[in-house]
């Protein structure tokens, strides 16, 4: 008689058990980050225990190899794209997300009218952020939702496209993206990784910029949370044998003047124009460089932001706007005419009670007071109305007088509006003296270890 035993059989994964481990602060394997993934991807596994996974992954936190893994089995769950029948060096940007942050829709342009290829795929507003997508979508008959034939065609077309993810780009980030969206699971340095870099590194780019925000209306509010997130993105992508670099920049405050869809692409064409406000411009010029830099179009970045300024400034980044939104179905002569982008019924004054100077803004509340407007979402299931927003009048460092506008509201429902005024009222902070200084636009650069 044979008295080995046999060895017995390993149990099951189960789902549940994963999230349990994830709850107690335990590293988790590759198959078992694989078996709630792909899982949810195919629909076998409902969107309340992705849910509790998620919560407990951002209370728990998440280790470099599980960020590795998640990243590699997200960007592996859809199509990895080739472009290698463009001679120009691909080169992308993206942004954590911030208020009032409409730079993609400069840069995409702008980047393509100097020589490079500029395959873009945005994402949709999250918690108090604008989405680049919903942006888009103001212009009206701009169709984001292209195949990646059609894709494919745009970029032959103009040198850029813009478009959200399709089917076969990083499906299960778009689940999850959205699912995080509406269950308080955004701020997570490990999730936003993954999904950035699995979306990013799908396009088939040789390069990326990251726009990293910190500060009161960004996802990361301390430069240490901006910075072990930017350091995380650039070792994911020299992981994956692409130039990355990323910029910590300031979200202490809205970027520009306006807040909302349309107003946002109102901005937008102001700047393509030549105008538009100073710190906008700034940082599209010091993105521009750097995208140029890491393409190859420039010899170093103080000749990059003058040739980011030149076509601007000769009309030819304007043009290139205008190409791509013909060929994506758009209004072109919406870049003429912003008039004809949608536009509130209503629109109301925030005034200053006091008399001073602006020392701060509560960035945050007022992303959060445009989402109440209708600008963003609360539910998935939400709608966008691209017509509402803000757009400040004051800024930090600017004097204000009693009575005088610190905002405009532009809505829809009165309703919505009381909300919304009554946080805009609250975020903004007056004192008899101006601050003792405004926080640079670039806080610091985070460079691969090649240091391009």
């Amino acid at each position: 008689m044979n008295n080995v035993l046999a060895s017995a059989p390993a149990a099951p994964l189960r789902v549940v058990d994963v999230i349990r481990k994830k709850r107690d602060g335990r590293e988790l394997s590759r198959a078992e980050i694989e078996l709630l993934v792909e899982g949810y991807t195919r629909g076998e596994i409902p969107d309340y225990q992705v849910a509790a996974w998620l919560m407990a992954g951002v209370l728990r936190g998440f280790t470099r190899q599980e960020t590795a893994a998640l990243t590699e089995v997200m960007l592996h769950s859809g199509e990895v794209l080739d472009l290698s029948e463009f001679s120009p060096k691909k080169v992308d940007k993206h942004s954590t997300g911030g208020v009032g942050d409409k730079t993609s829709l400069v840069l995409a342009p702008l980047v393509a009218a100097g020589g490079l290829l500029v395959p873009m795929i945005s994402g949709r507003g999250l918690g108090h952020t604008g989405g680049t997508l919903d942006k888009l979508e103001s212009i009206p008959g701009f169709n984001v939702h292209l195949s990646l034939r059609e894709f494919r065609r745009v970029l032959r077309g103009c040198g850029c496209s813009m478009i959200g993810q399709t089917e076969e780009i990083a499906p299960a980030d778009r689940k999850l993206y959205a699912l995080r969206d509406v269950t308080g699971t955004v701020e997570s340095p490990y999730l936003i990784c993954a999904s950035i870099m699995s979306k990013k590194l799908a396009e088939g780019i040789d390069a990326l910029l990251l726009d990293v925000k910190t500060g009161r209306g960004a996802f990361m509010k301390s430069e240490e949370q901006a910075e072990l997130l930017a350091e995380l993105m650039v070792e994911t992508g020299e992981r994956m044998g692409k130039r990355v670099v990323a910029l910590i920049t300031d979200m202490d405050q809205p970027l520009g003047h306006k807040v909302g869809n349309a107003l946002e692409v109102a901005e937008v064409l102001e700047i393509l124009h030549g105008n538009g406000p100073g710190d906008l411009r700034q940082l599209c010029l010091e993105l521009a460089a750097w995208m140029f830099e890491l393409g190859g179009a420039c010899d170093g970045l103080s000749e990059g932001r003058k040739t980011a300024a030149q076509l601007i400034d000769s009309g030819r980044a304007l043009e290139k706007f205008r190409e791509m939104v013909e060929l994506q179905g758009g209004d072109p002569s919406v870049l003429d005419h912003p008039a004809k982008l949608p536009r509130a019924s209503l629109s109301g004054e925030v005034l200053s009670t006091t008399e001073g100077y602006i020392t701060s803004i509560e960035c945050e509340a007022i992303g959060t007071a445009g989402v109440i407007l209708g600008g963003g979402r609360e539910r998935k299931e939400d709608s966008v109305d691209p017509s509402v927003g803000i757009v400040l009048h004051k800024k930090v460092g600017d004097a204000v007088r009693r009575e005088e506008p610190l905002a405009t509201l532009h809505y829809n429902a009165e309703s919505r509006a009381a909300s919304a005024r009554g946080l805009i009222e609250q975020s903004y902070e007056i004192s008899e003296a101006p601050p003792a200084e405004v926080r640079p636009l670039v806080l610091r650069v985070i460079q691969g270890s090649g240091g391009y």
